[in-house]
């Protein structure tokens, strides 16, 4: 990614980041509404689970331009994803639900420039989950 993505995510996360509860329950509904065997996956606590991928977002977008930092973590995530039952073809309607839910939270402020942004970060993170499922 080059830094004016890096920028992009980074603004648009720190946005959405003060309402991290809604934002996490409006990904999960619209996750679990565009695929709904997924919410199988998910047997704990929505509002606990929903603090976990807030916090593993703000982490990710804190370190997109030093990837080396985060990508064991990353490939760690992957790796149990795949213990929990995920599969690669998982990967699309999350992306769909995630950008569905920045669309959402930001409004006006998802750009097509921002929205370009965070496909490219979702996609090499995912790519590098996916990678750790595989081994």
């Amino acid at each position: 990614m080059d830094a004016q993505q890096i920028a992009l995510v980074r603004a648009s996360f720190a946005q959405v980041a003060p309402m991290s509860r809604q934002a996490a329950s409006l990904f999960y509904d619209r996750l679990f509404e565009i695929a709904p065997p997924l919410q199988g996956l998910f047997r704990g606590d929505m509002t606990a689970q929903g603090a976990k991928l807030m916090a593993m977002l703000g982490t990710a977008v804190a370190n997109l331009d030093r990837l080396d930092t985060i990508v064991p973590a990353v490939r760690a995530l992957g790796a149990r994803h795949a213990g929990y039952g995920v599969t690669p073809a998982d990967y699309a309607p999350v992306a769909e639900a995630l950008l569905w839910t920045l669309a959402h939270a930001l409004g006006e402020a998802f750009t097509a420039e921002t929205r370009a942004a965070w496909v490219e970060a979702y996609t090499i993170l995912a790519g590098q989950m996916q990678e750790a499922e595989a081994a």
